[in-house]
């Protein structure tokens, strides 16, 4: 009460019935303290905001901005970092149709072109491959080709397998790991499809290829049978794509191939958390893969609907 009463000292206010009220004064240290408390960014325990670092995993200044805004706040879920990858690939496929129009497909005999937005509408959003990279000279189209598809049934397959794939690799990497995973093995399958030849292509698979390839990353590096269990299992999930990939036409292996040789690529580099806990390195790449990724297809949205309109 002291502490209080100090704090006061001085205020014309001191002697107002507010202030003098025991219960009141009670009231007030209450809310300040929960204030100044919050849940440390890194382990998820209460400690005060103003902790030059936390007592429990001794990260540095958990407070500060960088820590703590609300991309990393959403990052530092589970299930939101996944969301917010599922929502802006639903997003980019509904923008893809209404830029289509009259031109989308509504197959009913073949499922795989049931809702497909035309080609002209995925160029203009960044679909990637050797003409859009060489004749367009759009470079960044290996980030957002990740996050358009080609009908229904395409982002459906997609999203169903970042779903259940996606907590796996949080759970062993973290969160900030995953996206960076998701991020730059996607853009490593399709510059591998991009050397291969690969004139037109989009989709998540390559992305979502490189978290099964960090996941067999780890289960061969890490062994025993929990390691063992989850390499047997990811690797009867690789089979089934390539074998996939060989009965339907139009699959694009290359990209499947170079998002899994990324992904181990990936998680051979960065580590996972066995071997040693996220960094602040890993929450900045993971941070500036959103932010990047975020960038790219606001301004491919913005110039593909100007186009659209112009054209």
């Amino acid at each position: 009460m002291r502490i209080a009463e100090r704090s006061f000292a001085g205020n014309r206010y001191a002697e107002h019935p507010f202030f003098t009220n025991p219960n009141q004064k009670l009231l007030l240290m209450s809310t300040t303290t929960v204030k100044s408390s919050m849940l440390c960014p890194n382990c998820r325990r209460l400690i005060n905001r103003n902790e030059p670092a936390c007592p429990y995993c001794h990260i540095k200044n958990p407070g500060s901005w960088w820590k703590t805004n609300r991309l990393a706040a959403a990052l530092s879920d589970p299930n939101q970092a996944i969301n917010l990858i599922l929502y802006t690939n639903v997003g980019m496929f509904l923008i893809s149709l209404l830029l289509s129009s009259r031109d989308i497909s509504h197959a009913f005999n073949n499922p795989f072109e049931f809702l497909s937005p035309s080609n002209r509408s995925l160029l203009l959003l960044g679909s990637t491959g050797t003409y859009p990279i060489l004749h367009l000279h759009r470079l960044w189209s290996l980030v957002s080709a990740n996050y358009l598809h080609g009908s229904l049934l395409h982002i459906l397959f997609n999203m169903v397998a970042l779903r259940q794939i996606a907590p796996l690799v949080i759970q062993e990497y973290g969160a900030y790991r995953m996206l960076s995973i998701y991020t730059l093995g996607g853009i490593g399958g399709y510059i591998l499809s991009f050397f291969a030849g690969i004139n037109f292509t989009i989709g998540a698979s390559a992305a979502v290829c490189s978290l099964i390839g960090a996941m067999l990353y780890y289960g061969k590096s890490r062994g025993g049978t929990h390691g063992q269990n989850i390499y047997s299992q990811l690797g009867r999930w690789a089979l089934s794509i390539f074998v996939f990939g060989l009965m339907v036409p139009g699959i694009n292996n290359w990209g499947h191939g170079g998002g899994m040789a990324t992904g181990a690529l990936i998680g051979f580099l960065v580590g996972y958390q066995e071997q040693k806990r996220e960094s602040m390195g890993d929450r900045f790449l993971g941070i500036s893969c959103a932010v990047g990724t975020a960038v790219i297809l606001t301004l491919a949205v913005a110039s593909g609907t100007l186009n659209h309109f112009l054209n």
